[in-house]
């Protein structure tokens, strides 16, 4: 049984745009689980209808095999999120921002003492605990909004773009926290625009376009429909040289002078049983240059990654 099912969840705010479309996935205990897609593709909706803020249309949640219900303080405690946006008081100390929000959870005395302290040192802000939040660094109040949600010690941590504009200190700070959490079966629910977070951390990644889940898996999994790449630019000799190509290889014309062929790593045609090698088309492809008085101007190799496959399925950036 997956600690967060999440089935066919709808959530539209207008006839004209529907934000989260028929969306399933599941969140084992333990488990990075990554979300991936560009700005818009219902990622933040989605964390919001998790967080009972929202509503869902329809569709279902379920949090260890039970319906979820928001206004359920037992059930919403199994949660906790970190906001894109901070949301702790510049104006107090950190430990009495933690204070605060343990008293707002529920906690009191010697355990929520003891929460304060133990936050601290995952967050690397004892040594500034009593320091007020508004000197702090970008990435120090990022890793106090992050600490915030830890100190009811809940099931699930729904992390919203949690190191946009940190240093990288920071950034590595809550990646090996997050690490640390899945260590001790705690699940997160990872949002992120930056692949090598995502890549480096998650166990499995969803990648979401438009509200509806594209694909779902390990990053193995998800990968092996990418092929690496390799890119030849050639200087645009004659119309002949370019229809050669065309009808061997992938080409495109970036400006008049330009010709840039693509290679995979394992090429299969309509017919043919077997791939052709990346040596065998580097081959063809010299040849053909020879022939028509080209000249190749540079190679660029591309692996196979969360980026290459995002284009692949949407033809979007992941920034756009």
């Amino acid at each position: 049984m997956s600690l967060l099912e999440v089935s066919h969840l709808r959530k539209t705010f207008n006839e004209n745009f529907v934000a989260v479309d028929d969306l399933s996935f599941q969140v084992e205990a333990g488990e990075i689980f990554g979300l991936v897609g560009p700005n818009g593709a219902g990622k933040t909706t989605t964390m919001t209808m998790l967080a009972g803020l929202l509503k869902p249309d329809s569709g279902s949640i379920a949090l260890d095999g039970q319906p979820y219900d928001p206004t359920q303080h037992e059930q919403r405690a199994k949660f906790g999120i970190v906001p894109q946006n901070l949301a702790i008081y510049p104006d107090l100390t950190a430990e009495e921002n933690l204070r605060f929000f343990g008293g707002i959870y529920g906690l009191r005395g010697a355990q929520l003492t003891g929460r304060v302290t133990s936050t601290l040192a995952i967050t690397g802000l004892t040594d500034r605990a009593h320091d007020l939040v508004r000197t702090f660094s970008g990435g120090m109040k990022r890793r106090l909004n992050f600490g915030v949600a830890l100190l009811h010690q809940p099931k699930l941590v729904i992390l919203d773009e949690p190191t946009v504009g940190v240093d990288p200190q920071s950034r590595s700070h809550l990646l090996e926290a997050a690490q640390q959490l899945s260590r001790e079966g705690v699940s997160i629910l990872y949002a992120s625009h930056y692949m090598e977070e995502i890549e480096t951390i998650c166990h499995r990644v969803a990648i979401v376009d438009h509200g509806r889940l594209l694909e779902c898996g390990t990053l193995p999994e998800l990968l092996s429909s990418v092929q690496p790449e390799m890119q030849l630019h050639i200087t645009q000799s004659s119309s002949a040289l370019v229809e050669q190509l065309k009808h061997n290889f992938a080409v495109d014309q970036p400006d008049v002078d330009e010709i840039v062929v693509t290679l995979q790593l394992e090429r299969r045609t309509e017919n043919a049983s077997t791939a052709t090698s990346l040596d065998d088309q580097l081959r063809t492809v010299m040849s053909i240059i020879q022939q028509h008085g080209a000249r190749l101007i540079s190679i660029e190799s591309e692996e196979h990654n969360l980026e290459r496959l995002f284009l692949k399925l949407t033809g979007n950036r992941l920034r756009d």
